[in-house]
């Protein structure tokens, strides 16, 4: 039906945006999570998320690595969200520590047919980390990078584009 690219900064409403969009559509609804909750702190704001959007009808799929399998699994029909792609993209360089903007092309690539094949509205939540400074060090330049890319590839395959910022969305 429609796929969906949702970006921004830190905190600035996108998944926010993602949830009342979704909410919008009928049908079921799947909410792909790619957090690997490392600490007590992220923990509890995982459980807290999780039983605000069960109360809300929400069905949620922990997926850290293959969110494109967990979306052509999802009830088709309804929406659905995954977020976010930033933390997906952590989780593939901690699994491997070469993983690049080849890769990172190629999966995202993978992840829009998955998306654009799903029955329903499927909306991809994301950061927007190119504003600022060049990172220090190599590797958090490689990660810019490789989601830069991969925001490049969703951006031009899925049929919307937002940005978020201070709450506002921006249709591109």
């Amino acid at each position: 039906m429609t796929g969906m690219l949702v970006t921004g900064g830190a905190r600035s409403g996108k998944s926010r945006y993602a949830l009342e969009r979704a909410l919008a559509q009928s049908g079921p609804r799947t909410f792909i999570a790619t957090c690997q909750p490392w600490d007590e702190e992220m923990r509890d704001r995982v459980a807290r998320h999780k039983a605000e959007r069960a109360a809300q009808g929400w069905h949620t799929v922990e997926e850290q690595v293959d969110p494109a399998a967990a979306i052509a699994a999802a009830e088709p029909g309804g929406a659905v969200v995954l977020d976010c792609l930033t933390l997906w993209l952590c989780n593939l360089f901690e699994r491997d520590a070469a993983y690049g903007q080849d890769q990172g092309a190629a999966d995202a690539a993978g992840l829009a047919q998955a998306m654009q094949a799903y029955s329903g509205l499927a909306i991809a939540v994301t950061n927007e980390i190119g504003l600022g400074v060049v990172p220090g060090d190599a590797v958090s330049r490689r990660y810019r990078d490789t989601l830069g890319r991969m925001n490049q590839v969703l951006g031009t395959a899925l049929d919307e584009v937002v940005l978020v910022v201070c709450g506002r969305a921006l249709h591109l």
